[in-house]
């Protein structure tokens, strides 16, 4: 056994955590890796290192993704500090989200490409197994395909939030200066991803009732949507310098069709597996109890607090304080708008916007608008029946669905549609529709399937990367925003909000700060956003702060 100590750029933590956001982690680690395995648990363990800087972005992806688009605003700390910081669109290159996700994904690469050479060394005698505690039946083949999978989705994330980004690949126990330094381009990248999860398909079983665990199929439902964003070419370094301080989105180009067309190949081929169905009723999709269903293709494992890497905190983060809906949650809807645009009949509509909550005590929350705040609904821990009643605390132990079979419908209209071919999404989105028990589509337009998005996967963090893809973040701000309710002055003169009332509802004046704090924040968006809100910085330093990356240019803008 060698100690190695992880080089700054991935910096990884494996302490326990137990708040919303492990903000006190030193992040540098000294870590027990096996040179060349030579048990099967050994070999296992390698891969499982893969996974573990994933456990810990869960809930970060909330506050990282959420907050730096027209949804949300966040109140997890004081303002001018992470979450409230991207909510307000003042995101800088020490943001702890920013810092986090960052290294953590190059810590997943960086065991990634461990696992990756060690097992290729070992002989398959000492790893292939028939009893692995990992999963029965491992392979040594089938080791490596699962870290490459993993790799790949890992890119994948990297160059949608940074763009352009260092290709690591080979396994060093320090890197040079110049791997770790060195910016790739786009398409560098998003070709490195494609190529991990092309090479892994092969030595992947097709289908796993584990979807934590990949699989041949779940390879091919995150190609489909590598393509789908590749194909509609993504912003460069040197696109973004432009519009770094414009207030108008840039020109979307002609999409490259080809890669549309392996987008909808990928999406056929998971719809047609007839592995995965959409779930008859959506609110059936949530809860602990409802894990690994058929309609999950890609999910990270969650045991909770004390047992995994840090728990998935999406299960209290939008509804902070349970038996008190006056207490201002973490991170919230940003207006009533979003839950009115879905009819009373559309079912996604009771766990995209929760308006109460009961408790086994029969004590209810009534989140009444605007006395309250609208929670995001899907992530609030419920019992094992799936219902609107919820166990007294959150216990952070969700697994969190990455990829689900509704996605893949609408990657693929999205592509039929940009691309103009089959029937150009209608068939697709009208799948998507009518599990919502909404009226079937005769023609479908841009804006339908964009809003398809938006209410199939309200607080599943699509949305930022969709605006990008649609070159859509700055409007969406500008052009929605100020006809928030809380948008108005009323909410920034405590004379005028006493004597206010709305729907016929009297403001309660012990909540001036709570609404003109969300007043501030809806203001800040509309203010402060610009075409560098493209992308996010690149951090400045590995997770504990005290190594400089050293990753040059930064990101326009910042």
């Amino acid at each position: 056994m060698k100690k190695i100590l992880f080089f700054a750029l991935v910096a990884l933590t494996l302490q326990v955590f137990f708040s919303c956001e492990d903000k006190d982690n030193s992040g540098e680690v000294t870590t027990e890796v096996v040179k060349v395995p030579e048990t099967p648990a050994q070999a296992a363990a390698l891969v499982n290192a893969v996974y573990g800087p994933l456990q810990t972005l869960s809930s970060s992806y909330s506050f990282f993704l959420e907050n730096a688009t027209e949804t949300t605003v966040c109140f997890e700390d004081v303002d001018g500090v992470d979450g409230p910081q991207i909510s307000e669109f003042l995101t800088n290159d020490n943001n702890w989200y920013v810092t986090k996700i960052f290294n953590r994904l190059y810590s997943s690469i960086y065991a990634a490409n461990t696992a990756i050479d060690q097992i290729s060394q070992a002989e398959s005698a000492n790893v292939d197994t028939q009893d692995s505690p990992y999963a029965a039946g491992i392979k040594k083949e089938t080791l490596i395909a699962r870290a490459k999978f993993i790799r790949g989705y890992d890119y994948f994330q990297l160059v949608q939030f940074f763009g352009e980004v260092p290709i690591i690949t080979s396994y060093q126990p320090a890197p040079t200066d110049e791997q770790k330094t060195t910016r790739r381009t786009i398409d560098e990248v998003y070709t490195q991803a494609v190529t991990d999860l092309e090479e892994a398909i092969p030595n992947l079983p097709q289908y796993s009732s584990d979807k934590s665990v990949p699989s041949a199929l779940a390879a091919k439902a995150i190609l489909s949507k590598i393509y789908l964003t590749w194909g509609q070419h993504p912003l460069s370094q040197s696109e973004v310098e432009t519009i770094k301080t414009s207030v108008n989105d840039p020109a979307k180009p002609a999409p490259d069709n080809t890669k549309l067309a392996k987008a909808i190949a990928f999406a056929d081929e998971v719809i047609s597996s007839g592995q995965y169905s959409l779930k008859p009723d959506f609110n059936t999709i949530w809860g602990v109890g409802n894990e690994n269903n058929e309609e999950v293709i890609f999910s990270i494992h969650h045991d909770g607090d004390g047992i995994d890497a840090q728990g998935n905190h999406q299960t209290h983060c939008g509804y902070t304080w349970p038996k008190d809906e006056r207490a201002d949650p973490h991170i919230q809807w940003a207006d009533i708008s979003f839950e009115s645009a879905l009819s009373d009949g559309d079912t996604r509509k009771l766990y995209s916007y929760a308006t109460y909550v009961s408790f086994s005590d029969g004590n209810i929350d009534t989140l009444t608008w605007p006395l309250s705040v609208v929670r995001p609904g899907k992530w609030i821990h419920r019992d094992g029946t799936g219902t609107i009643n919820t166990l007294d605390n959150q216990p952070n132990n969700i697994d969190r669905i990455d990829f689900r079979l509704a996605e893949i419908y609408l990657v693929k209209a999205e592509a039929q549609y940009y691309s103009n071919s089959g029937d150009k999404g209608l068939a697709a989105v009208n799948k998507v529709r009518e599990r919502a028990t909404l009226e079937l589509l005769s023609t479908v337009s841009e804006a339908a399937i964009h809003q398809e998005w938006q209410n199939e996967f309200a607080f599943e963090q699509k949305h930022w990367p969709n605006l990008i893809r649609w070159r859509k973040l700055v409007s969406s701000v500008k052009d929605n925003v100020p006809g928030y309710e809380y948008y108005k002055d009323v909410y920034n003169n405590k004379a005028l909000f006493d004597a206010y009332s709305y729907n016929g509802i009297a403001a309660d004046p012990s909540r001036f700060a709570f609404y003109s704090r969300i007043y501030k924040h809806l203001h800040s968006k509309v203010n402060n956003v610009t075409g560098k809100f493209y992308r996010f910085p690149i951090p400045a330093t590995a997770d504990d702060k005290s190594t400089a990356l050293n990753i040059t240019p930064q990101n326009p803008g910042f």
